[in-house]
């Protein structure tokens, strides 16, 4: 064999294109100016809405962000055309308009959290109940909206806010007015609930719209109709009711910014106008408008310099710190922060000083124990909650960013402890650390050892395993695993505490114990072992405030130390020394089992059995019960039912059968076992 057979000698002909068909191939260019025409990033050869580009200012158009797209786009381009948008010119009435989308909300209880959230108590005019309502029912039904949107890839959510709100004469018919143009502008009927709420000092409404149009097709809305579109129909709407606002309306508001400890209207004028840092407001024409704004900037200039947050260099000449807008932005929610739990402790009847409030951006570092006296969302149109805490402290702590499922007993009026985030290793680390030999994780392993031990809820191994493999890419974006192919990742040795640390650095949520589901009055009433009982026992009194809720803690250990020596439960020497029974908690638990037992059994007519450490339960989990001593769950069989603690790892199992044993006042529940006959 001569050495050239073994020579590779290539032979390039033509091009030829490997469409199907014989179709043309598009060049790079050709696609890159498709997808640059579909997101505005070149003007239209039809010119239609390019043409509002030849005259105004850039900042009265819209932004051009895939103008061409989605419901609504004819309506973004009539506003080029005309010359802008109408909110922005002087004698609209100001209304403010937030908006955000969420993906598959109804699939993972986020819609319905939402809803339950908005519908709060306190919401209303009068303090109640926030009254959910629609384009035609003054009472829309929630459970029956959240079903039609179940499925829906998103969710739309509003709040709108008049500035003048509270001189509309109702805001429901504003709102429906407000809806009604918006599906003329969207050419749809939209699937919509709304809610008003008057418990801040603007009135405004929430709106949640589904994510379906009326032919059942995902409802994709123009991005600036969103973002400005929603805005000009409500402006529109108010100015048409309460009409233009005059000069002397609009000095009046603008003159109340000049105090604000926010960042108002006069300081986004001067930092849009300002050069270099600089203002300079030596020279203004002799137009009284011009003279009276200036009036109101050099107030408002002496304000700030106040604050550390502007200089004159020269008279009339000042610099704008590049920290302006960030703290007064932060000024102005701590100021909001501040009033909501001033408001919130003047309804139950407190007065405190500004200066015991702590406001809690990440997990506190000292445990937090007191009573949950508000509940809202972080941010309105959000999930994650806020809890105000009136501690036993003596200070009154916000602290924010829960998870709802997390804190979903801590209900307002409950006891709770919460503490700094986590560092534990997750169950699914110590699980991977477990799997891996020598050094190296194999999800085709684990996945068999699943299989073999046959605890996975559900039967689900697949995506048992494919959570495991999702915990391991967040980690390998973090630098602390590698993988080496789709079959196998390098797992280090110290791979727990280092997940760990990772999870301790990365907004994890501070942890919420619920010490109690019962205020402090039921608790000194109740026959069963509570959180005061507990204090009473360890003799812990040392951390209670003399003021405030650490106040009325001491005073209720008081009387329900009172109330356990009527019951017997308790004796007071002649020294004054009390003694409590012997195994308290457990007595007192014991009996307000068996109370509610009966109670349950004349209501089920179904007898009640007790059960005593070591013995086995079984059968179905139909519901929880919510007592002063624990929670409870109540496990049901043909001829009769009983009461056991609860842990969270039961919820999954409602409405199924269980079994477990009863050790040390807890169950050892066996979940995702086998029963029955077996080799």
């Amino acid at each position: 064999m001569s050495d050239d057979e073994d020579r590779f000698r290539p032979r390039p002909g033509r091009i030829r294109s490997d469409a199907r068909g014989g179709a043309k191939t598009k060049s790079f260019f050709t696609k890159v100016r498709k997808i640059a025409r579909q997101h505005g990033g070149s003007r239209s050869r039809s010119g239609a809405c390019a043409a509002g580009d030849r005259g105004g200012s850039r900042s009265a158009l819209a932004s051009r962000r895939g103008v061409k797209r989605g419901r609504g786009a004819a309506f973004v381009c009539s506003r080029n055309l005309s010359g802008g948008w109408g909110h922005r010119q002087r004698g609209s009435r100001r209304v403010i308009v937030k908006s955000r989308s969420v993906r598959a909300a109804g699939k993972n209880g986020r819609a319905a959290a939402h809803l339950r959230y908005i519908q709060r108590d306190g919401t209303s005019r009068d303090g109640e109940r926030g009254q959910l309502y629609s384009t035609t029912e003054d009472r829309a039904d929630g459970n029956a909206f959240l079903e039609r949107g179940r499925d829906d890839r998103h969710q739309f959510r509003l709040i709108v806010s008049p500035e003048d709100a509270a001189d509309l004469a109702e805001l429901t018919g504003f709102t429906r007015d407000l809806m009604n143009q918006i599906e003329a502008d969207l050419g749809t009927r939209l699937d919509w609930v709304a809610v008003n709420h008057f418990n801040t000092g603007h009135p405004h409404v929430h709106v949640i719209v589904n994510g379906r149009d009326e032919l059942g097709e995902d409802l994709v809305i123009n991005g600036d109709y969103i973002a400005h579109g929603i805005r000009e129909r409500a402006t529109e709407l108010a100015t048409l009711e309460l009409g233009p606002v005059t000069e002397i309306e609009q000095q009046r508001k603008i003159t109340t910014e000049i105090d604000q400890d926010r960042f108002t209207r006069i300081d986004r004028a001067m930092i849009e106008e300002a050069r270099d840092g600089l203002v300079d407001l030596r020279h203004e024409a002799g137009d009284p408008r011009a003279i009276a704004r200036r009036g109101l900037r050099l107030a408002r200039l002496g304000k700030l310099e106040k604050m550390g947050l502007v200089t004159e260099h020269a008279p009339g000449v000042w610099e704008l710190s590049d920290r302006l807008e960030p703290v007064l932005r932060e000024f102005g929610q701590r100021g909001d922060i501040i009033r909501t739990m001033q408001k919130v402790l003047r309804a139950g009847g407190q007065e405190r000083d500004p200066a015991s409030f702590q406001i809690h951006a990440c997990p506190p570092g000292v445990p937090i124990i007191g009573r949950v006296i508000d509940r809202r969302l972080s941010d309105e149109l959000g999930e994650n909650l806020t809890l105000v805490v009136d501690g036993i402290d003596g200070r009154a702590h916000h602290v924010s960013g829960f998870d709802p499922v997390r804190v979903e007993d801590a209900r307002i009026g409950s006891i709770v402890e919460i503490g700094s985030a986590d560092t534990a290793s997750r169950p699914s680390d110590r699980a991977i650390a477990g799997m891996a030999e020598d050094g190296i994780y194999r999800p085709t392993r684990h996945l068999e050892q699943a299989r073999f031990d046959g605890r996975v809820p559900s039967s689900d191994y697949d995506g048992f395993v494919e959570a495991h493999v999702r915990r391991l890419e967040a980690l390998r974006r973090a630098g602390i695993v590698e993988r080496i192919d789709a079959h196998q990742w390098r797992v280090p040795e110290d791979f727990e505490s280092r997940a760990a640390a990772y999870d301790a650095g990365h907004n994890r949520q501070a942890n919420v114990r619920v010490l109690s589901a019962f205020d402090l009055e039921s608790q000194i009433a109740a026959d069963g072992a509570t959180w005061l009982d507990r204090r009473l026992i360890a003799g812990e009194a040392s951390d209670l405030a003399p003021v405030g809720f650490g106040q009325h803690v001491g005073q209720s250990m008081d009387r329900r130390r009172e109330r356990l020596i009527e019951q017997g439960d308790a004796t007071r020497q002649h020294n004054g020394r009390v003694f409590y029974r012997r195994n308290l908690l457990a007595t007192l638990r014991e009996r307000e089992v068996a109370r509610v037992g009966a109670e349950l059994a004349a209501a089920k007519s179904l007898p009640f059995r007790a059960v005593a450490n070591g013995d086995t339960v079984s059968g179905k989990f139909t519901g929880t019960l919510q007592l002063s001593s624990d929670k409870f769950a109540i496990v049901e069989k043909a001829h009769e039912f009983t009461l056991v603690p609860w842990r969270p790892v039961i919820d999954r199992q409602l409405g199924r059968e269980v079994m477990g044993i009863v050790q040390g006042g807890s169950v050892s529940w066996q979940l995702g076992r086998a029963r029955g006959i077996a080799l």
